[in-house]
């Protein structure tokens, strides 16, 4: 009797086990670290563990299974969490799965390889995505020129690019800082490591690795990009064959008429712009609206779009947050001209003040895409040479979580098709 009275409570403490869930709520209420919460996720599924993406509920909630490590390295991180019966985990999945409702439960499968495309050597600013990442406590691998002309990003799932130039012109940071220690040691070891790599030039170098980023988008990977990665790539596409870079940049004259010779075919994002010829302004072409900005900081907001969870959620879940009116930022690429996208392209977050879009994204061949304008969500207008964001300050900051809803959103379970 009291042998089977053991098997019983046993048997009911498994029951209540496999019962419960944990919840991260992602309201602007009750979570105390949204950021972390991405990476809770993240660490739960490199472990083997499932996770659901309650999009639209609660601001873009994490279910998670119950388990002690769980619970543990929540409160180890700060993060917010509830535990739920098996009754309540089905009454919310009841809620969502309601037609009246905007929301959809999404699973997410296998934690994304992820790489940061960033030159070894120390850069005068830093990398917003590589802050949030590390904050966040999710893994990712820096990889530059060698490893992507040798094809090592078919090792990963998800590529960022942030403050980077694919034209070959240095950043046109030449005015402003061409005779600066940095600058000249930079320009240095970018001719060096383009001659290593056979290329006599290092716009030639850059265009060759832009067409291997391509090709990894193309072949299924996820790309994300910020700032000037954002433009410049996208030119160096278009421009792949032309010369468009002057003396000071790669010792010749650009080609006459170049801008005349542009492929926009090419382009992920863009079309028709027309690029800036002189050297000493800083600025590649007219998609950025940094200079044609008529707005005050104390303004500058961006608003993101509302899409059905249940028939669009690639695009809801980018857009997951706790609020829909975002804090605009800086950046040498700080938004982007609206007539100059195209239209198979998503804008996902709109400045209507400025005709601008500052989030977009699109698909290319069996991968995707997003564009994200601006350098750091939280430090409106970032110079080079100020320290990096703390985001221990930040910990709900909105815009950050853009980016980790972009790093996140490769592991979600592809859904077969109706037709």
């Amino acid at each position: 009797m009291k042998q089977s009275l053991i098997y019983v409570v046993l048997f009911l403490v498994t029951l209540s086990v496999k019962a419960s869930y944990v919840l991260l709520p992602m309201d602007d209420a009750t979570q105390q670290n949204h950021l972390k919460a991405y990476g809770i996720t993240y660490w739960c599924l490199s472990k083997d563990y499932k996770a659901s993406w309650l999009l639209n509920y609660r601001g873009g909630s994490f279910l998670l299974p119950d388990a002690d490590e769980i619970r543990k390295e929540c409160k180890i991180r700060g993060v917010s969490f509830e535990i739920i019966s098996d009754s309540e985990e089905a009454s919310i999945l009841d809620e969502i799965s309601s037609p009246s409702q905007n929301m959809e439960s999404v699973i997410l499968e296998k934690a994304p390889k992820i790489a940061v495309y960033t030159p070894k050597g120390k850069q005068p600013w830093d990398d917003a995505v590589t802050l949030v990442l590390t904050y966040a406590e999710i893994p990712f691998t820096p990889i530059y020129d060698e490893e992507v002309l040798s094809d090592q990003l078919l090792l990963y799932d998800w590529l960022h690019l942030h403050h980077e130039d694919f034209t070959g012109q240095y950043g046109k940071f030449y005015s402003a800082y061409k005779n600066t220690p940095w600058y000249i040691e930079q320009k240095k070891d970018s001719e060096a490591l383009a001659s290593k790599l056979g290329y006599s030039k290092v716009s030639q170098e850059k265009g060759a690795v832009a067409k291997k980023i391509r090709d990894f988008v193309v072949g299924g990977g996820f790309m994300f990009a910020m700032c000037s990665a954002t433009d410049s790539f996208d030119i160096s596409l278009t421009a792949d064959g032309v010369d468009i870079c002057e003396a000071m940049f790669d010792g010749d004259a650009s080609e006459p008429n170049y801008q005349s010779k542009l492929n926009y075919g090419n382009s992920f994002a863009f079309k028709d712009f027309t690029l800036e010829r002189r050297p000493e302004q800083y600025e590649f072409s007219d998609i950025d609206m940094t200079t044609k900005r008529r707005i005050t900081p104390d303004k500058d907001y961006f608003t993101l779009m509302e899409y059905s969870a249940k028939w669009d959620p690639i695009p809801s879940m980018l857009c997951q947050n706790h609020t829909q009116l975002v804090k605009g930022f800086m950046g040498q690429t700080t938004s982007f001209d609206s007539a100059l996208i195209k239209s198979n392209v998503l804008i996902m977050g709109a400045c209507e003040l400025n005709g601008e879009a500052r989030y977009i994204h699109g698909e290319k061949g069996k991968g995707m895409f997003t564009f994200f304008g601006g350098h750091d969500p939280e430090d409106y207008q970032h110079q080079v040479g100020d320290p990096p964001t703390v985001l221990d300050l930040h910990p709900n900051s909105p815009g950050y979580r853009l980016i980790l809803n972009n790093v996140l959103f490769p592991a979600a379970k592809k859904k077969k098709l109706k037709t």
